[in-house]
């Protein structure tokens, strides 16, 4: 039995300003903390005690040069059901003829 190929999925992924990263971080409705851990990204202690993530932070910053890469925003628009075009789905969910 062969399996059936598809073609690759091809998404538009352009790297998000700070602003719209902070726009799909609030509507999300997420803390830069909990979206960086979402992300993969380093968490660390404050230095006023509450956790942080100075690499969120930097990302959302205007002044700051570092973007977020376009492949990565787009992880983030589909972890949170923010895509505009696709969604996550489970394949044990899908039932495929």
């Amino acid at each position: 039995m062969t399996q059936a190929t598809t073609a690759p999925l091809v998404l538009h992924m352009p790297a998000p300003s700070a602003s719209e990263l902070k726009a799909a971080r609030i509507a999300a409705g997420l803390s830069q903390v909990q979206a960086a851990e979402l992300m993969g990204y380093p968490v660390q202690q404050g230095s006023r005690g509450g956790l942080q993530s100075r690499t969120w932070q930097a990302l959302e910053s205007e002044t700051d040069e570092r973007t977020m890469q376009g492949p990565v925003f787009a992880m983030f628009l589909l972890l949170t059901g923010q895509h505009p075009t696709h969604a996550l789905a489970d394949k044990a969910l899908i039932s495929v003829s």
